[in-house]
């Protein structure tokens, strides 16, 4: 489940402003599709990694995204605007939700729908740390799966790193390359049909 709930969250390359809070602001008016490379590790409370991963993403605001993860597991993760699609490939299944539900509480609302983003979280500048420029949300509602996540911009304002902590003590860390903003994707890239005699659970 971590590794599903790290793929909604991603934020891409903003604006140049002073404040990490007003590059959030920024993108999440300005910026209509991304797409990007990305790694994922997630490590415990301790440090130890307990998972990695990496794939490429795209999405288009509000509500249609698409993250496909090559190594070392193939997924394939599709939001079409009012479903979410899930397909394990190895298994041959695929869970399907309604797009709300799917999202509901969780950090995904950074990118959809509203760009009322302060409805739902406490933003935070954190200052610089690494080279990097730092941002912290906090979720508004106790039913959000992750405590706080950090995001982290270099110079250019294009976010290279973001982490999610959760309340078991776990942190997935998103690494974020070769970013392009605003690109023109075709509709069928965020359509899902469930391959033939795949297990479909869920609606």
């Amino acid at each position: 489940m971590q590794k599903l709930l790290a793929l909604l969250f991603f934020v891409l390359p903003l604006a140049a402003h002073a404040a990490a809070t007003d590059k959030l602001k920024t993108f999440i008016a300005a910026t209509h599709s991304a797409q990007a490379n990305f790694t994922q590790e997630v490590v415990d409370k301790n440090g130890k990694r307990i998972q990695s991963a990496s794939g490429t993403m795209q999405f288009v605001r509000p509500g249609k995204f698409r993250w496909v993860y090559q190594k070392p597991y193939e997924q394939i993760i599709v939001g079409d605007g009012k479903k979410f699609w899930m397909y394990d490939v190895d298994l041959n299944q695929v869970t399907v939700k309604k797009l709300d539900a799917a999202l509901g509480g969780s950090p995904a609302a950074l990118l959809s729908g509203s760009n009322e983003i302060e409805r739902g979280f406490t933003l935070k500048d954190k200052g610089e740390k690494d080279g990097l420029e730092w941002l912290e949300a906090k979720p508004k509602s106790a039913e959000s799966n992750f405590e706080k996540i950090l995001m982290a911009f270099n110079s250019n304002s294009e976010l290279r790193v973001m982490e999610l902590f959760d309340a078991f003590g776990h942190r997935t860390v998103l690494r974020f390359s070769e970013l392009k903003n605003n690109p023109s994707f075709s509709p069928q890239l965020f359509s899902f049909v469930p391959p033939k005699g795949a297990d479909v659970l869920g609606e």
